[in-house]
């Protein structure tokens, strides 16, 4: 038997403010870089809307009870986290359909956001204290 490694050691569930302002402060650097460039603002501000209602979304799903005792709020909290990413596709995609540089430019900045919010959040997870 081995002995479990630091990575492998349950931690408390560290707080979603850093995270989300990492993620925001890609949105506000950005703002001024697609003003200045001359790119699209409907592309920021799509990406900006998106990336708003994924949190909203995970702040509600956030709330509801996890586990072996609350297996329905379980499968909704697993069928939204899902959704969250599919619905985020759906609309790329949609409006890549008839404006193709304002969908990319969109899909960029939100992954940007994700990623660094991503990031943060398994960075303070694993630096945080096990229990």
């Amino acid at each position: 038997m081995q002995a479990p490694t630091a990575l492998m050691r349950p931690r408390p569930m560290p707080g979603r403010l850093v995270p989300f302002a990492a993620g925001a402060a890609v949105f506000v650097v950005a703002l001024p870089v697609f003003l200045v460039a001359g790119w699209s603002m409907k592309a920021w501000l799509l990406a900006a809307v998106l990336w708003a209602a994924s949190e909203a979304l995970g702040i509600a799903l956030q709330r509801m009870r996890l586990g072996m005792a609350n297996l329905g709020s379980s499968g909704v909290v697993a069928f939204g986290m899902m959704f969250r990413a599919i619905a985020v596709m759906v609309v790329l995609i949609a409006v890549a359909a008839s404006h193709p540089h304002t969908a990319l430019a969109a899909a960029l900045l939100y992954a940007a956001a994700y990623t660094l919010e991503l990031g943060v959040s398994l960075v303070s997870y694993f630096s945080g204290p096990e229990q």
